[in-house]
Formats: structure tokens, C-alpha cells, sequence
């Protein structure tokens, strides 16, 4: 029979379930295993694995820290030739460079030598020099070599412009000495304008007061006169005013000042002083008239009440009678429930009598109860 690949597989695949499958039955069928827990002694001996484990673990451990402090010895001694030997080389690096790398011998050396001003010319030997061009910040003006001559040209011209600006100066002074002479005469005449003015002005202001004080005088007697007129009027006013409030309906307490113009029975509230002897004795009659219409009100709600008194104790005495009538058919209806579930136990006794007797006589055998737990599903 050939075998493919695919049923290499299935057949191995069967064989996984069906050894897991006996695994599985020796754990549930054990039934002290199921009952009463785990193998103590299968305990036991994990533990005693488990220990064996941790002190491997341990030693391993204790190996391996051992063989880092070796290797870590070892690095340490490398690190330490390592270092010796960039000190060697480092070494015969500088006494290279001391024997064939002086600082006189690089290209570069003017740009650095210590003695490189006093080897050097000057910056400028005369004004002609071709080096000093106009970026070499060497020839400025007034810095020439004929800076004598130029100086001494240079002072001859000076003194010749201070001479001219002395002479300047004394024309200034002259024009100025002549303008203030004449600021000085125009200050005289404004001055003496000035007081011929301030005379008129007085006399002027004095004109005036008189003027003023003839004024006030005619002001003083008309408002005299004025204040008298006022205090007679206010007099008569005031006895005026005493005559009204005294004859007039305020004082009087007049009644019909109190009426409004919006009803009849519409009344001022400022105005108002009370009610009349006639409307007194109209609202004690309509008080009397309001206590017989309370008291008939009253007595014919004690009758209504009196009346649906009767009718609740009426429909209590009803509700009593129904609930004794309704208590009375539940204690039969009771009864008939009990007279039936004692026919249905008779009923279901003499069944069950019949089924044991009759029905279920076949008894089942042990190869009955041997199919039972043979398999794990």
C-alpha cells in the first residue's frame, strides 16, 4: 500500500490523540488521583527536582561570576599594556617632533616668531613706498614726512584767519553796541507812552467808580423799596392762606370733597375722613345679613356631610358583606382543590404502583453498567 505525505500526517495525528487520549483516562479514571488531589510523592520528588534545579542554577551562577572576574583580570592587564604602550609611542612621538619638527623649520614660521618685528622692516620708508597701497592703512593724511613744512604753512594760514575773525568781530561789536543804543531809546519812549496811558486809564477808572457808586445808590433804594412790597404781599398772602385752611373743606372735614369723579362709591384716599353715621349702620346691616347667610351655609354642609357619612358607612357595610361572601367561595373552592389532589395522589400512587409492577420489571445486569466511563469524551 503506498503512503503519501498527507497520510503520514493523519496517521500521526491519530496516534498524538490517542496517546494523549490514554493520558487523559489514566488521570480521570484515577480516582484517588480525583478524589483526594495531587500524588504527594510526585510533590515530593518536583520538589526535590526543583531544588536540585536552583542549586545547578546556584553553581552555574557561582561559575559564571567566577569566569567575569577572570575575563574582567584579563582586561585589566590588556587595558594596563594598552595604556604603556600609547605612553611608549606617545614617547617617541614628541622626541620625533623635538629632533625633526622644530618650530623653524615650518613654512608658516614668520607668522608666530617671537623675533619677527626686529627681523622685519619698517611699515613705510618714505611716501613713495610701493608696499603702502591704499588698503595698507599705512599713509593717512597729515601723516607725510614733510609734515614740518606743512605745519608751519598750516600756522601762517591760521593766523591769518584769526586775524580776519578778529576784525569780523569788532564790526559785530560796533553794529551791536549801535542796535542796543537804539533798543535803549525805543524803551524810553515806550516807557513815558506807557505812563501817559496809565493816567488816562485812572482817570478813566476814576470816572467810572463815580458813575457806579450812582448806580448802586438807585439800585440799593429801589430794592429797598421792592423788599417793602414783598413783605406786605407776603403778609396778605399768608392771612389769606390762614382764612382758607380755616373755612375750607379740610379743616371742616367736609364728606363730599372725598368723592371721585370715576363711580359713586369710588373715593380719595387723601381726601377721605371716614365713613357717615348712614354708611356705618349700611355695612352693620350688611354684616348681620352675611352671618345668617354663614350659618345657613354651614348647616346645609353638616347636612351634606351627615349625608355622605351615610352613604361610606353604606358602601363599608357592602364591601364587608362582599369580602365575607368572597372568603366563603375561596374556603370552598379550597376544599374542592383538596378534595382533587387527594384523588390525583391516589391516582398517581396506583400509576406508579402499576409502572414498578408492571412496566419496569426488567432488571439491568452488570454488562449494562461496564459500558459506562470506557472512554473520556
Amino acid at each position: 500500500m503506498l503512503m503519501l505525505p498527507q497520510d503520514y500526517k493523519q496517521a500521526a495525528a491519530i496516534e498524538r490523540r490517542r496517546r494523549f487520549e490514554e493520558e487523559r483516562k489514566s488521570r480521570i479514571f484515577n480516582a484517588r488521583q480525583r478524589l483526594i488531589g495531587i500524588d504527594r510523592t510526585a510533590l515530593e520528588k518536583q520538589i526535590e527536582e526543583r531544588k536540585i534545579l536552583v542549586h545547578e542554577q546556584q553553581r552555574r551562577e557561582e561559575t559564571f561570576d567566577e569566569q567575569r572576574i577572570r575575563d574582567a583580570q584579563v582586561a585589566l592587564m590588556v587595558e594596563r599594556k594598552i595604556e604603556e604602550e600609547k605612553k611608549r609611542v606617545n614617547q617617541d612621538i614628541n622626541t620625533f617632533r623635538a629632533i625633526y619638527q622644530r618650530p623653524e623649520t615650518r613654512r608658516e614660521f614668520d607668522l608666530y616668531d617671537p623675533d619677527g618685528l626686529k627681523k622685519s622692516l619698517p611699515a613705510r620708508l618714505h611716501d613713495d613706498d610701493p608696499r603702502c597701497g591704499p588698503s595698507s592703512a599705512q599713509r593717512f593724511v597729515g601723516e607725510d614726512l614733510a609734515s614740518k613744512e606743512r605745519l608751519k604753512a598750516q600756522r601762517e594760514q591760521f593766523r591769518s584767519w584769526l586775524e580776519q575773525q578778529m576784525k569780523e568781530r569788532q564790526a559785530a561789536d560796533c553794529d551791536r553796541i549801535a542796535a542796543q543804543h537804539a533798543y535803549d531809546e525805543a524803551l524810553m519812549a515806550r516807557d513815558q507812552r506807557a505812563c501817559e496811558l496809565d493816567k488816562m486809564e485812572q482817570e478813566c477808572r476814576r470816572r467810572l467808580n463815580e458813575a457806579n457808586q450812582r448806580f448802586n445808590r438807585a439800585l440799593a433804594e429801589e430794592q429797598s423799596l421792592q423788599r417793602r412790597l414783598d413783605t406786605t404781599k407776603d403778609l396778605e398772602d399768608k392771612q389769606a392762606e390762614i382764612y382758607n385752611h380755616v373755612t375750607g373743606d379740610m379743616l371742616t372735614e367736609n364728606p363730599e370733597v372725598a368723592n371721585s369723579n370715576f363711580g359713586f362709591n369710588r373715593k380719595i384716599g387723601y381726601l377721605y375722613k371716614g365713613m357717615t353715621l348712614e354708611e356705618r349702620a349700611e355695612v352693620r346691616r350688611e354684616q348681620l345679613q352675611q352671618i345668617v347667610e354663614n350659618k345657613a351655609r354651614r348647616e346645609a354642609e353638616a347636612r351634606l356631610e351627615a349625608e355622605w357619612q351615610d352613604v361610606v358607612n353604606g358602601i363599608d357595610r357592602h364591601a364587608v358583606i362582599r369580602d365575607r361572601e368572597l372568603m366563603r367561595k375561596q374556603r370552598e373552592l379550597n376544599k374542592k382543590i383538596l378534595e382533587q389532589n387527594k384523588q390525583l395522589s391516589k391516582e398517581q400512587t396506583s400509576n406508579q404502583q402499576y409502572l414498578e409492577h408492571v412496566v419496569f420489571t426488567n432488571v439491568p445486569t452488570a454488562a449494562y453498567y461496564d459500558q459506562f466511563n470506557t472512554t473520556t469524551r
